[in-house]
């Protein structure tokens, strides 16, 4: 709770600092930003629903079950840059932060997660930042996802921009657990017991998960074998 005042007062005194021309550009400037955010957001959920379309016309099946997207709030982009002692600007936030713009992938399977990513990655438009595979190498809670910091062009009316964007490619078992996990994680006046009680039972839940989604793409495997 402290560390929240102090964030906020932080906030406070940037803004009591700042002339209401100041405070006007950059606001201006902020809403340039995050469109730009919005467009390269955009531009990554095309390319995999184009994904999604030749797949499904080349083997009858659709490899993504959902798509889902999400832009940071300047609220929570304001509290990142104090969490990391970094300006509040539109440089510093370009440089510095890599997930204001989200995109996430539910898939139908293990293996149509690294498809599909490979896919992405070899579009000669789209630049590979950084790979976090918590599939192979789960979080101690459990948690399971594939995540990657990519970086494409978006083309304005007199300049071309390189924009990151954040990609999480997780099956529909890992995004239930996933969900739940973060609901039920941050319920208030949980008990210190209930709490470790409720963190070794979420644990088991993701092994069970992963044992599903193995076990489903095992019986997918055996079946589009017998029509090969």
């Amino acid at each position: 709770m402290v560390k929240n005042m102090d964030r906020k007062q932080q906030f406070i005194d940037f803004i009591s600092e700042r002339s209401d021309a100041e405070l006007k550009e950059m606001t201006d400037n902020m809403k340039i930003l995050m469109s730009y955010y919005r467009c390269a957001m955009f531009e990554i959920e095309t390319k995999f629903r184009v994904l999604n379309e030749q797949f499904s016309i080349e083997h009858e099946r659709n490899p993504i079950e959902s798509i889902k997207t999400r832009l940071k709030s300047l609220e929570s982009i304001r509290e990142k840059t104090v969490r990391k002692e970094i300006p509040f600007t539109v440089q510093s936030i370009e440089d510095n932060l890599s997930d204001i713009a989200g995109v996430r992938v539910i898939c139908s399977f293990i293996d149509d997660i690294y498809m599909l990513a490979d896919c992405l990655t070899s579009q000669d438009d789209v630049r590979l930042i950084c790979t976090k595979d918590y599939i192979k190498d789960p979080k101690p809670n459990g948690y399971r996802s594939l995540h990657l910091i990519v970086e494409i062009p978006i083309f304005l009316r007199n300049e071309k921009r390189f924009v990151k964007v954040e990609v999480q490619l997780r099956t529909i078992a890992m995004e239930t657990w996933a969900r739940l996990e973060h609901r039920m994680r941050y319920k208030k006046n949980l008990s210190n017991d209930l709490l470790k009680q409720t963190e070794n039972e979420l644990l088991e839940c993701a092994e069970l998960s992963n044992t599903l989604d193995l076990k489903m793409q095992d019986i997918r495997n055996k079946i589009e074998g017998e029509y090969i």
